[in-house]
């Protein structure tokens, strides 16, 4: 942040994940990248930390980024209790502010006008409506038929999505189930198991009413 000076309080030790560098060359996909660095924040971060988290979840499968991110953001904010900026493309996430009293959703604002898309660089509490992914395609310079493409694609999915059933949003539920070994299961991992199966529930049923 360009400053002459500030004061941020008592922080022990700053945290980021901002997806700055890949480690192909060894083998490490960006996906394991970037979990190798959520882990080390997971582990390490106090109530004192400074946590700076970008996109997280965005190198695997939808519904398993999605999962990871709320497991990561619900963990900062219930448990470790870090001071976080918490970035992410899932809308989804943003119904967490209201099971976290931990936690304040905020966006800046952008205005769409007949010659394109305007970023404002103001702060606005609360999630914002919609994303600018394929306007910001579009004035990156993405050809028009591309755009036009996309366009069609999003309306496609986003009918798709609005017919997905509960059971089928819940089918991990099952399948974490069939494949319990009950006789290692301590009581202690078992409760543990089943808050974080209601926590996932209750995520579900707030992503389809928001």
């Amino acid at each position: 942040i360009p400053a002459t000076a500030s004061r941020i309080g008592s922080v022990d030790r700053i945290f980021t994940r901002i997806g700055a560098s890949d480690d192909l060359a060894s083998g490490r996909s960006t996906f394991m990248v970037e979990m190798t660095e959520t882990a080390r924040v997971l582990r390490h971060a106090t109530p004192n930390s400074l946590i700076l988290m970008d996109e997280i979840g965005r190198g695997t499968s939808t519904f398993d980024g999605l999962a990871l991110a709320y497991a990561t953001a619900y963990e900062l904010a219930k448990h470790l209790q870090s001071y976080c900026l918490f970035s992410t493309h899932y809308f989804e996430l943003t119904a967490l502010a209201d099971q976290c009293p931990e936690m304040m959703n905020h966006h800046f604002s952008a205005i769409e006008h007949c010659a394109g898309l305007v970023f404002q660089h103001h702060l606005k509490p609360g999630p914002t409506n919609r994303s600018y992914g394929i306007q910001v395609a579009q004035l990156a310079g993405v050809p028009e038929h591309v755009i036009a493409t996309a366009k069609h694609q999003l309306a496609h999915m986003g009918a798709s999505r609005a017919s997905e059933t509960a059971e089928t949003q819940t089918h991990w539920l099952a399948d974490a189930v069939s494949t319990l070994s009950l006789d290692d299961l301590s009581p202690k991992e078992t409760w543990n198991l089943l808050r974080e199966w209601q926590h996932r529930l209750n995520f579900v049923k707030e992503s389809q009413t928001a």
